[in-house]
C-alpha cells in the first residue's frame, strides 16, 4: 500500500505564493508589490529589499542553501545560475546569510553563451535577467539540497529578447490594452485587466533506462533513428485509457507529489494511444505562469524518471510507426471581474460580445495562419504535424455545430435567431442515468478547435515551450481586437456597427472554418481551393517570422522588433540543421561501430552453418538464401552510410543558415532515410541475441 496523504496539505506549500506574502511581508509592501504584479507601478529599491529578505528567509526554513535566477534562453530548455545566501566571512569567521533587492531583481548570466541569432558576438557577454513578479518564486528540492528558484526575464545587454518570457510578457500586455476596448464597448467599466489563460496537457513516453541507456540514437536524438515495428503496435487500441501499471503509478504519484508542492495544478493523468505513451494535464492558470508550469512539469517528469529507475521521453517521435506526442495549448481570455470572453453562454446567437469575439478570432487566425503554424513548428513535429495522429499541417478552425449554425444564420440571413440547444444522451440501460450532452461534438483532427469555452490550439510539439504559440496567439487577437475596436468606437450607432461587423467578420473570414476530417486528402485539395497555406515542414515555416506583415503586427504591439525577428529565425534555422547533424553523424556511429559488426558476425556464423550442413550431405539452401538476404541488405547499409557521410560533409560546407537547413532537410535527411530502411531490414533478419541494442517490444512493452 502507498503512504496516504491530503494534496489540501501539500499543495504549494513550496511556493512563495499570496498567502506566504500576506503572512511575512508589511501591509504596505504587500500592497505595493500587489500593485507592481498589476503593472500599475515600479517597486521601489527599499520595498524590493524588504521583499527579498523576507524570501530569503521563508527559502532558508524549508532548507535552502542557494538561490538562483530561473529564465527560459532559446535553446528549447531552462537556464539558471546558482548563488549561495552567503555574504563576506566576518572577523570572527562567521557569515551572514543575506539577499538583496538588487539580487531579486536583476542577474546577469553570460548573454553570449545562449542563441542570439546574431544579436550578440562572443566577446559581447553581457545579459541580464529580470525578476517576472507575476510568476511566483518557489523552493525546489533535489540532489543539491534546496535552492530558491526565481522566475525571471532573459535580454541582452542592448535590450533584445533573448528568451521566450520577455515577448510573452509583452504579447500579454498588447491583449490586455486591446481586449478592455472591447469589453468597454459592452458597457462592462469594472474590468480593468484581461488575462490569457492556458491549460497545457503534456504527452510523454515512458522506458526503461537500463535499455534507453543502451540507444544511442535516444541518447543523443531523444528518438530512435533505427527499429523495425514489433508484431504489435497500437492496433487494438488497448493502451489508450487502460488499466496503468504499477511502475508507472509509482513513477506518476511522485510527479503529481512534486508538481503540487510547486503549486502546479496537475490533475488528469492516462494512458495514451501508443505503447508506453502516457498524459498530464494541469488546471488552467495565467499565460506566463502556465508556460512557467509546463516547463516544471518536463523537468520534474525527467528528474522523478531518473530515480525510478526510467527515462522521460518529450520527443515528438520517439518511435516510427506508433503515435508521437504533442502539448495541446488550451486558451482563453478571463476580465479580472470574471468573464471569460470566449463563454458563449447557453444561447449563443444572443452573446453578441461573444460572437464579436469569435468573428475576431477568426480573422486573427485566417490573416495569421502562417505565424501560428511557424509557432508550433521544430524538427521533432515534422515527424508528428500531417500524420493520422496528429493536426494537419494546415491551419484552420473547428467551431463545431452549435457555432456554425449561428455563423450561417449571420452569413446567410443576416441575423442569428437561434441556437442548437444541449440534448439528453440515452444510454438505453434502465439502471444507467441519462446524460445531458454537448451541444457539440469535438474533432480531435483539428488544429485549433473550439470546446466549450476555450479554443484548443492542437499543433504544440511535446518538447516546446508553449510559449511561441501564445505570443502568436495573443497578439494576433490583440490586432483584430485594435482594428474592430478602432472602427467602432466611432461609430453612431453602436448596436448597429457591431452586429454589421459580426457578420462582415464571419462573412470574410468564414474559409478558415472546417468542421469535418482534418487528416482526409479530400481536406487538403479543399484547403488548398480556399488558398489556405499547407507549409509542411518546420524549414519552410520559418520564413513566416520575417515576412512584411510579420514585422508590422509584432512592432505594432511591442512585441518583437524586426532585428529580434531575424534573430529567432537565424536561431530556428541552425537549430533545425544541428539537430539533424546531430541524428546522422548518430546513425553513421550507430552503423558502422554497432549494426554492421554485429551482422557479420551473424553472418559468418549463418556462412559456418551453411557448409557444416553441405559437408553432411543435407540441402543447405535456406542458409544460402538468408546469407544473400543478409549480405544483399548490409551491401545497402554500406553504400547508404557513404551517401549519408558525403551528404553531412557537403552539408557542414554551407555558411548561409537557410541554405544549410533547406540542404539538411532534402539531401542529409533522405540519405538517413535510405540508411534506416536496409538496417530496419536486417533487424528483422539477424538473431535478436546478435542485435546490438533493445528493440521496439523491449522499449515500449516492457516498463
Amino acid at each position: 500500500m502507498s503512504e496516504r496523504f491530503n494534496v489540501a496539505d501539500i499543495f504549494g506549500e513550496n511556493v512563495f505564493n499570496d498567502t506566504v506574502m500576506k503572512e511575512r511581508l508589511p501591509k504596505n509592501v504587500y500592497k505595493n508589490l500587489r500593485l507592481t504584479m498589476d503593472g500599475k507601478q515600479e517597486l521601489s529599491k527599499e520595498d524590493a529589499d524588504v521583499v527579498a529578505n523576507a524570501m530569503k528567509d521563508w527559502a532558508i526554513e524549508k532548507g535552502a542553501t542557494h538561490y538562483t535566477h530561473w529564465f527560459q534562453p532559446l535553446t528549447g530548455a531552462t537556464a539558471e545560475k546558482h548563488d549561495s545566501f552567503i555574504s563576506a566571512p566576518k572577523s570572527n569567521g562567521k557569515v551572514l546569510m543575506e539577499f538583496s533587492g538588487k539580487e531579486l531583481i536583476k542577474g546577469e548570466p553570460d548573454a553570449s553563451s545562449f542563441p542570439s541569432g546574431g544579436l550578440r558576438a562572443t566577446f559581447e557577454a553581457r545579459g541580464y535577467t529580470a525578476w517576472d513578479c507575476t510568476s511566483p518564486a518557489f523552493v525546489r528540492e533535489d540532489a543539491a539540497g534546496a535552492t530558491l528558484i526565481i522566475p525571471t526575464a532573459f535580454c541582452s545587454y542592448t535590450g533584445e529578447a533573448l528568451d521566450q518570457k520577455t515577448p510573452l510578457l509583452r504579447s500579454m500586455d498588447a491583449l490586455n490594452k486591446e481586449a478592455l476596448r472591447l469589453v468597454r464597448l459592452f458597457g462592462n467599466t469594472e474590468a480593468t485587466k484581461v488575462t490569457p489563460s492556458v491549460g497545457a496537457e503534456q504527452e510523454y513516453f515512458i522506458v526503461d533506462r537500463e535499455k534507453y541507456l543502451q540507444r544511442k540514437d535516444l541518447v543523443f536524438s531523444g528518438r530512435t533513428l533505427f527499429g523495425g515495428m514489433p508484431p504489435k503496435g497500437q492496433e487494438l487500441d488497448d493502451h489508450y485509457f487502460g488499466a496503468i501499471r504499477e511502475r508507472i503509478a509509482a513513477y506518476m504519484k511522485d510527479v503529481n507529489m512534486e508538481l503540487w508542492k510547486l503549486g502546479v495544478s496537475a490533475k488528469t493523468q492516462h494512458n495514451e494511444v501508443a505503447p508506453a505513451q502516457h498524459e498530464l494535464a494541469p488546471i488552467y492558470a495565467e499565460c506566463n505562469i502556465a508556460t512557467d508550469n509546463n516547463q516544471l512539469t518536463m523537468e520534474v517528469m525527467k528528474k522523478v524518471a531518473f530515480r525510478h529507475g526510467l527515462v522521460c521521453l518529450l520527443h515528438e517521435k520517439p518511435f516510427a510507426g506508433v503515435n508521437g506526442s504533442g502539448k495541446h495549448n488550451n486558451w482563453s481570455m478571463t476580465t479580472d471581474n470574471g468573464v471569460n470572453l470566449l463563454d458563449p453562454g447557453k444561447t449563443p446567437h444572443e452573446n453578441i460580445q461573444f460572437l464579436l469575439v469569435l468573428g475576431c478570432i477568426m480573422k486573427a487566425v485566417d490573416t495569421h495562419a502562417d505565424l501560428l503554424r511557424e509557432s508550433a513548428s521544430n524538427v521533432g513535429n515534422d515527424h508528428r504535424l500531417g500524420a493520422n495522429e496528429a493536426p494537419p499541417a494546415i491551419i484552420s478552425m473547428f467551431l463545431g455545430e452549435q457555432l456554425e449554425d449561428v455563423v450561417m444564420q449571420l452569413i446567410d440571413k443576416g441575423d442569428a435567431t437561434s441556437s442548437i440547444q444541449k440534448g439528453k444522451l440515452k444510454t438505453g440501460v434502465k439502471s444507467l442515468p441519462d446524460l445531458a450532452k454537448d451541444a457539440t461534438d469535438r474533432n480531435r483532427t483539428s488544429p485549433f478547435a473550439f470546446t466549450g469555452n476555450k479554443f484548443e490550439f492542437r499543433m504544440v510539439g511535446s518538447a516546446d515551450s508553449i510559449a511561441p504559440a501564445n505570443v502568436v496567439l495573443n497578439t494576433i487577437v490583440a490586432e483584430s481586437f485594435k482594428e474592430v475596436c478602432d472602427e467602432l468606437e466611432k461609430a453612431e450607432n453602436l448596436d448597429m456597427a457591431i452586429h454589421d461587423k459580426i457578420k462582415e467578420l464571419f462573412t470574410k473570414y468564414h474559409r478558415i472554418v472546417f468542421n469535418g476530417n482534418g487528416y482526409s486528402d479530400e481536406w487538403v485539395a479543399e484547403a488548398e481551393k480556399r488558398g489556405l497555406p499547407n507549409i509542411r515542414n518546420m524549414v519552410d515555416a520559418v520564413s513566416a517570422l520575417t515576412t512584411d506583415k510579420a514585422v508590422k503586427l509584432f512592432e505594432e504591439f511591442g512585441v518583437f522588433t524586426k532585428t529580434e525577428l531575424e534573430s529567432r529565425s537565424e536561431i530556428k534555422y541552425e537549430a533545425y540543421s544541428k539537430a539533424i547533424n546531430i541524428e546522422a553523424k548518430t546513425m553513421l556511429d550507430m552503423a558502422a561501430k554497432q549494426i554492421v559488426p554485429a551482422v557479420v558476425s551473424y553472418s559468418t556464423e549463418v556462412a559456418n552453418s551453411a557448409l557444416a550442413v553441405a559437408e553432411v550431405g543435407c540441402d543447405n539452401s535456406v542458409q544460402k538464401e538468408l546469407l544473400t538476404d543478409i549480405t544483399t541488405e548490409l551491401k545497402a547499409v554500406k553504400e547508404a552510410q557513404a551517401k549519408l557521410s558525403e551528404a553531412v560533409c557537403k552539408a557542414a560546407m554551407i555558411e548561409c543558415a537557410k541554405e544549410q537547413a533547406v540542404f539538411y532537410r532534402d539531401v542529409v535527411k533522405t540519405a538517413m532515410d535510405e540508411l534506416r530502411k536496409p538496417a530496419d531490414k536486417l533487424e528483422m533478419l539477424v538473431d535478436e541475441e546478435y542485435w546490438p541494442f533493445p528493440q521496439y517490444e523491449d522499449l515500449i512493452f516492457e516498463v
